[in-house]
C-alpha cells in the first residue's frame, strides 16, 4: 500500500511529517525535514510520492521541486561536530528539532508524525510511526526533501574534497570511500566517532607520532 493521509486525518489541527537522512554515513551532517502538505495534493505527489529510498534520483528531484512549491517546509542539520560530541541519535534529534522550529516560523504545528520508533523532544505532541516514510504522505515528503537536500550538499562538498566520491556515495562507507580514506586521509567532514573513522584516526595519530 502506498502512503496516504490516514495518520494525518486521525489527528486534529495542523500535522507535519518529520524524517531524517544521513544517520549512517561516515561523512557529512545529518539532515532533517519537517513538512506540512496541503490536503489536496498535486497529481504528481498523489500518484508518485513514497519513501525516498524507493524512488529514483530523477523522481526525487522532481518531487522535491513540487513539494517546495505547494507545501510548508522546514530544514534542520546535525553537524559533524555535534554527532561526534553527543552521538548520532542525539544529533538527529537536534536536526529534527531545528527542522520543526524552522517550520513553525511559517505555520503553526499541532502534531508531528516522526519516522521510526524513537521520540525526539519536539515542542508539540509526537507520534512515532515505524516505516512512516512508506505509510504517511507527510513523512514521505519529508524524506524526499531531506534526501535531496543532503545529496546536493554532499555533491557540493565533493568539489572541495575530490577523490572520496561523495557525489556518488553521499558519504556512506562504500569501497570507493574507504579506499580514498586510506589514500587521502580524513577531512573535517568525517565523523571521527564512527568506528571506521576512529580506527583510521588513531592509526594516523600513532604513525604521525611514532
Amino acid at each position: 500500500m502506498p502512503p496516504d493521509f490516514s495518520f494525518e486525518q486521525a489527528l486534529p489541527g495542523i500535522v507535519c511529517g518529520v524524517d531524517e537522512v544521513g544517520r549512517g554515513p561516515l561523512a557529512g551532517p545529518v539532515i532533517a525535514a519537517a513538512v506540512v502538505l496541503p490536503r489536496t495534493l498535486p497529481a504528481i505527489l498523489a500518484d508518485t510520492l513514497d519513501d525516498s529510498k524507493k524512488l529514483s534520483a530523477k523522481k526525487r528531484d522532481t518531487l522535491y521541486d513540487v513539494i517546495l512549491e505547494c507545501a510548508q517546509v522546514g530544514l534542520g542539520r546535525g553537524e559533524v561536530e555535534e554527532i561526534d560530541r553527543v552521538n548520532i541519535l542525539q544529533a538527529t534529534f537536534l536536526a529534527m528539532g531545528r527542522a520543526v522550529a524552522a517550520l513553525r516560523e511559517k505555520t503553526a504545528i499541532d502534531h508531528a508524525l516522526v519516522d521510526g520508533n524513537q521520540r525526539p523532544p519536539l515542542p508539540c505532541p509526537v507520534q512515532c510511526i515505524v516505516k512512516g516514510d512508506s505509510r504517511s504522505l507527510s513523512i514521505a515528503a519529508a524524506s524526499v526533501v531531506a534526501k535531496v537536500t543532503r545529496d546536493r550538499l554532499m555533491t557540493a562538498l565533493s568539489q572541495d574534497f575530490p577523490g572520496y566520491g561523495w557525489d556518488r556515495n553521499a558519504g556512506y562507507g562504500t569501497a570507493e570511500h574507504r579506499a580514498a580514506l586510506g589514500r587521502l586521509g580524513l577531512t573535517p567532514h568525517h565523523r571521527r566517532s564512527f568506528a571506521p573513522i576512529g580506527d583510521l584516526f588513531e592509526k594516523t595519530a600513532i604513525s604521525t607520532h611514532s
